[in-house]
């Protein structure tokens, strides 16, 4: 049996058991049968068997204790509660932003700090072996070449794959649908462009990426916030009241892994989105950058997969998948808008890394791009899963999180009255790096979320830095004058 057959096979039984342990069909520290007899059932080798709890175990799902076996943690996962927010709804007004962005900014990208509010993965996770490979096989006159300008619109090769990587998930793209960006925020930022002018409004999630809000207050542009569920996305109801009670030139929207919520918007509601928009004739930005990071069997749509009427405008990169530092994105903005976005690429960056496109051609080409994603879509599941213990474990009670399907990042809603911007500030003084809730919104809601994530190797460091701040939690609580039944009580997460 091949290599890639026994791997296929522990990695079902250890998806089988992962299943039944979320489920609570395995209680938790409840005993699991024993690798003999699960050897015995399954007609699974006993390496095999082994090799899978060994995968829960990274996990944190199961433990093993010496002379008796393996166990269920503990901690039961599917007490986890998903975060409650307020519908609320405000009128168009101009960003402002809180005051401590430039502090959260600095400390998210501090390489001195536990890095728990990083929303890029990990260079310890990202595959610098291939690149290293392909680096070493560049000829002199490749690398020549390479010192050019290329195309605005892109390396063709890149296109040509990156059409190639849209099988199956949106149909008939081309090369020609792709102009190649200096990341996803460019793309986003040359669709803004295109569709808006200034003082116009942009509907948006609430919470959102403080990104978007960074660059929409530099455009001068107008927000509306619509209110978005943690489970299904952005509440398509309440943006429908918005698209009558205000003009609307454009949706900025993340339907897959939304960050920071990390919520994946169901096929039918992507579809039901997509109608409402072409009704309204309203474009919309799509940020699709962390769609390849899905845990389940199948990537997601994104919403251009329903557009029949060239009004969605996808932006994706590499930054959460393979080199953020190269700066690699792109947008299939549609017939409608491409020789707008285009002709904005050429008169304002004129056109992206030659040599920085040619190595992630090469990449994907040869096949290591699917390799790496399956190894990290594999690494993240496990260091969400086990952030979130640790989380459960050392925050109070009543704190509030739910497990996403994708992604990196997990939105924690701490006890009614904790401030989740004095925690940040505490944090800073034990070198703990998280994003507070308040910046990921214009209008100053949810104070009481933090944003963690998980893009980084959980190590005897994360534990320790996360029950640091569950200790801060407890502390910022305790001299918080609210009434006791809005800090830690005796309910579970």
């Amino acid at each position: 049996m091949s290599a890639e057959r026994k791997a296929f096979r522990y990695e079902n039984l250890a998806k089988e058991i992962e299943s039944k342990i979320i489920s609570g069909m395995y209680h938790p520290g409840e005993r699991l049968p024993s690798i003999r007899k699960l050897h015995r059932q399954s007609s699974l080798a006993i390496s095999t068997v082994y090799k899978a709890f060994v995968e829960l175990e990274a996990m944190g799902l199961v433990e093993a204790r010496p002379k008796s076996g393996y166990y269920v943690t503990p901690l039961p996962l599917k007490e986890l509660r998903t975060p409650v927010h307020e519908k609320r709804s405000s009128p168009p007004q101009k960003v402002r932003l809180s005051s401590m962005i430039n502090s959260v900014v600095s400390a998210i990208n501090d390489p001195s700090l536990l890095p728990l509010g990083l929303t890029v993965t990990d260079p310890e996770l990202l595959p610098v072996k291939p690149f290293s490979r392909i680096l070493k096989k560049i000829s002199r006159s490749r690398l020549k070449s390479l010192m050019s300008y290329s195309l605005s619109e892109g390396h063709a090769e890149l296109r040509r794959q990156l059409a190639l990587q849209t099988l199956g998930v949106i149909d008939g793209i081309t090369p020609e649908d792709i102009i190649i960006t200096n990341g996803c925020m460019e793309a986003v930022s040359l669709s803004l462009l295109t569709l808006t002018r200034p003082s116009d409004t942009v509907a948006t999630e609430t919470p959102t990426n403080f990104t978007f809000l960074q660059l929409l207050k530099e455009l001068g542009r107008m927000v509306v916030e619509v209110p978005t569920d943690p489970r299904f996305g952005v509440d398509i109801d309440e943006l429908e009241k918005v698209l009558r009670s205000h003009t609307v030139k454009a949706c900025l929207l993340m339907p897959n892994f939304h960050n920071p919520l990390g919520a994946l918007m169901p096929e039918r509601r992507k579809e039901r989105l997509v109608q409402l928009l072409h009704e309204h004739e309203v474009p919309v930005i799509e940020d699709d950058v962390s769609s390849g990071l899905y845990f389940g069997e199948q990537r997601p749509v994104p919403l251009k997969a329903f557009d029949t009427k060239d009004l969605v405008l996808t932006c994706s990169s590499f930054s959460k998948t393979l080199a953020p530092g190269l700066r690699i994105g792109w947008v299939i903005p549609g017939m409608r808008y491409r020789e707008k976005i285009q002709n904005l690429k050429a008169g304002t960056t004129v056109s992206t890394s030659t040599l920085d496109q040619y190595l992630i051609s090469e990449l994907l080409a040869s096949g290591a791009y699917e390799r790496q994603m399956k190894s990290l879509r594999n690494t993240l599941k496990k260091q969400m899963v086990r952030t979130a213990f640790a989380i459960q474990k050392h925050f109070p009670p009543d704190t509030r999180l739910m497990l996403p399907e994708g992604g990196s990042l997990l939105w924690v809603q701490l006890p009614s009255g904790i401030d989740g911007l004095k925690v940040h500030q505490r944090a800073l003084e034990h070198n703990i790096a998280i994003i507070p809730g308040v910046v990921c919104s214009n209008t100053g809601q949810f104070r009481n979320y933090i944003q963690i994530s998980c893009a980084s190797p959980f190590t005897s460091a994360t534990e320790r830095g996360i029950a640091t701040l569950g200790k801060i939690i407890h502390e910022v609580c305790d001299s918080t004058p609210t009434p006791r039944a809005s800090c830690p009580g005796d309910s579970k997460l």
